[in-house]
């Protein structure tokens, strides 16, 4: 109550109920305006602020759902109230019998009058019998279809700082009453009335009602919409409700599995949507970010959130080492088990073959990776760091043939032109917000620096578990991660297990059918309780529709739907939204991938 008196909104409400005995003063004096002023007929003023009330008078036989929507998607400050008092059932019917008699009556004279001046009997006014089939049908649903009657008052009350600005709005909300076949009616001289009417008390004091039946009651219920508006501290926004303008504030951490996919076709907003909720996590929350950034569409933000961008290239001076280990790598005793497995899958993707490695095969290079690592895991010393090229020289020392053919595959690796990732890490991985910029890794290269991401990212993630932090892991164009099975296999158990350890991974991608190629790669969807789902192309609907079991009005808004809007999946909620980010801000020309808007530095 006091909100809507005191409209102005410059004045904070505080209130104690053990003021009133020393105050003398009753709770209407806290939250009473200083002044009040109805003189006028159509508008009132309370305090600095100029109003109107109206009540909608409503001429349609039957009303669109979307009536109270196109209120509330006003942009300026309003208060709609609906008293609804229900009629008994006998009553009602009774009521509309008399009214059919009356229209029946009325058509006997018209057919009379007819029949007098020689015209046939059965051309009567279009009124009386639109009216008359009406009132019939309205019987039949009370008596049939489980249908009440109700009486309804709504009204509408418009605020603004002067009246030129208030006849603006109320302009505006006519508009949108005449497209709806109904018309908004000012409340002349009964100004006050319909104020106070306003207020939560549950008084009607302005007699004008409409009958309406529960069908037609419910259209103007707004409570049936579908909320997500989470007040804890790491609370992120992710849009408005696209059903009721409100603010969708969710906590991921709150789920049962954070784990999350964007989706959606080139174009429509994926990118920006993981730069948007990057931007807030890192201004919100104390997670750290790493990104997967296949394209290079990431480091102006990481940059300009004095992040590090390790841009990976054949070229480049910058290293990341695939053969780095921590001492919290496993849950389990010796990290060794874990690592190995790794570098199996490494040794595996630069290997190839339809086969992979045989039996014999993976034990030589688990039994070379325990030997590499066993002065470092001895004394721990950055220094000491195995590289690559070390596990190709104990591949060397090895007698089996299949060494050296494993030792051969490493060559170019190791030696070659390809040797990159055969060098000792060299930048700050530690940053708060890390990007893995792999754009101008080659076609030979780009899986392989992918899987090594990947391995870097446990790393962090393991760390992060012991000093009680939480890591986001983002992967752009995750369906290239889909297409080698060991890159496959890695992303599924990071799905699997990142949970656990604090991890907060998220797949942003447009290939849904990658998604759902194999049993395996279909837990990554099975295991993600965070869907964000934009605009989609027939043939992934079709999927998504039975994956998720999304209904057809659902799906409708991700069909052909704008740029930042379609649903967002949060557990067992599944809500529509719109998100339009202001274009003319520094945030906007760094996050969008647009050429044409696009920063230039």
């Amino acid at each position: 109550m006091h909100n809507i008196l005191r409209m102005s909104g410059n004045d904070p409400f505080s209130f104690e109920w053990n003021w009133l005995a020393p105050s003398g003063l009753s709770t209407k004096d806290f939250i009473a305006p200083s002044s009040f002023e109805f003189k006028e007929k159509g508008t009132f003023r309370t305090d600095d602020k100029y109003g109107a009330m109206s009540f909608l008078q409503i001429l349609a036989p039957e009303l669109n759902d979307r009536v109270l929507s196109d209120f509330l998607e006003m942009e300026s400050n309003l208060v709609i109230t609906m008293h609804i008092q229900s009629v008994d059932q006998m009553k009602a019917i009774k009521t509309i019998k008399r009214k059919i008699t009356d229209l029946d009556r009325m058509k006997i004279e018209e057919q009379k009058k007819a029949v007098r001046a020689g015209y046939d009997m059965d051309i009567i006014p279009s009124d009386l019998a639109t009216y008359g089939g009406e009132a019939k049908k309205l019987l039949a649903d009370l008596q049939s279809r489980n249908e009440r009657m109700f009486l309804m008052t709504f009204l509408v009350l418009n605020t603004a700082d002067s009246k030129k600005e208030l006849d603006n709005i109320l302009l505006q909300a006519s508009g949108i009453a005449n497209k709806h076949n109904c018309t908004l009616i000012r409340l002349d001289y009964q100004q006050e009335q319909g104020f106070m009417s306003s207020l939560p008390l549950g008084k009607c004091l302005v007699p004008i009602q409409r009958s309406l039946t529960t069908s037609s009651t419910a259209i103007f219920v707004p409570f049936t919409t579908q909320e997500l508006f989470q007040s804890g501290g790491e609370a992120l926004y992710y849009g408005l409700n696209s059903l009721s303008s409100n603010l969708i504030m969710v906590d991921r951490k709150q789920l049962k599995n954070p784990n999350g996919l964007i989706l959606g076709t080139p174009g429509s907003g994926k990118s920006f949507s993981a730069k948007r909720e990057i931007t807030n996590v890192f201004l919100i929350t104390t997670d750290d970010i790493i990104v997967c950034d296949p394209e290079g569409e990431y480091f102006s933000l990481v940059q300009r959130l004095k992040g590090q961008v390790i841009k990976i290239s054949p070229t480049s001076n910058q290293y990341i080492n695939p053969m780095d280990i921590n001492l919290n790598y496993s849950e389990d005793d010796s990290p060794i088990a874990l690592k190995s497995d790794f570098i199996l899958s490494l040794c595996e993707l630069i290997v190839g073959g339809k086969e992979g490695l045989t039996p014999v095969e993976k034990s030589i290079i688990d039994r070379c990776v325990t030997l590499v690592y066993a002065e470092y895991l001895a004394r721990p010393d950055p220094n000491k760091m195995p590289i690559l090229g070390d596990l190709y020289d104990a591949l060397g020392r090895q007698e089996e043939k299949e060494a050296k053919h494993i030792r051969s595959a490493l060559e170019i690796y190791v030696t070659g032109s390809l040797s990159v990732f055969n060098h000792r890490t060299n930048v700050d991985i530690t940053n708060r917000i890390v990007c893995y910029d792999i754009k101008e890794l080659g076609k030979q290269l780009k899986k392989l620096g992918m899987l090594v991401v990947q391995d870097q990212v446990w790393n962090r993630v393991t760390i992060n578990r012991a000093e009680k932090r939480s890591t986001r892991y983002y992967m752009d164009e995750f369906h290239l991660l889909l297409k080698e099975e060991q890159t496959a296999a890695y992303s599924v158990e990071i799905w699997k297990r990142f949970r656990k350890w604090g991890g907060i991974p998220t797949a942003i991608t447009q290939n849904i059918k990658d998604l759902l190629s194999s049993r395996e790669v279909e837990n990554i969807f099975e295991n993600s309780d965070f869907v964000y789902m934009l605009n989609q192309a027939a043939g992934d609907r079709a999927i998504l529709a039975k994956q998720l079991n999304i209904s057809p009005h659902q799906l409708s808004y991700v069909t052909g739907s704008g740029v930042g809007e379609g649903l967002l999946f949060y557990g067992n909620v599944i809500l529509p939204f719109t998100d339009k980010f202001p274009k003319n801000t520094e945030l906007y020309s760094i996050m969008t991938t647009k050429l044409d808007e696009t920063k230039q530095d």
